[in-house]
């Protein structure tokens, strides 16, 4: 068991998948970040000066001037801001894997062309093999490929 434990996790895509899913979360990491310090705040001046991560509503517990203060309180509150940050966040990745993708299918090598197989009866203009010598629909003789 323990053999073909090694054997499954040598596999290939096994590692590739791996690989791929801790690129995934440094990734993701770099896109909160460049959503929450270098977009969001534009966006927040743009709107008259929001920091939408402060955005939320005070369900139990007072009112507070900003998120961390209600968080340290305990206070129940409904976080909408932060919510604004994550869906700009996956609107990021998601436009950003598109592209990634877009651009390794247009990297793909293409199948080369096969040579044909097939051609034309000269006489009946039905499709036969190109090593054909007799047409098997009008039986003529065909010349030599």
């Amino acid at each position: 068991m323990l053999k073909e434990f090694k054997e499954f996790i040598a596999r290939g895509n096994v590692m590739d998948l791996a690989i791929g899913l801790i690129v995934g979360a440094a990734f993701g990491k770099i896109i909160t970040s460049l959503v929450n310090d270098v977009i969001m705040p534009p966006i927040g001046l743009l709107v008259g000066g929001i920091d939408f991560g402060n955005l939320f509503v005070t369900l139990k517990g007072g009112r507070f001037d900003t998120l961390k203060a209600a968080k340290d309180a305990g206070a129940v509150t409904i976080n909408y801001g932060v919510f604004i940050n994550a869906i700009i966040d996956f609107l990021i990745v998601a436009a950003v894997i598109f592209l990634v993708i877009k651009a390794i299918n247009r990297m793909k090598r293409r199948p080369a062309e096969l040579p044909p197989t097939m051609k034309s009866c000269e006489y009946c203009c039905s499709s036969i093999a190109i090593a054909a010598t007799r047409c098997p629909q009008c039986t003529s003789d065909l010349k030599a490929a």
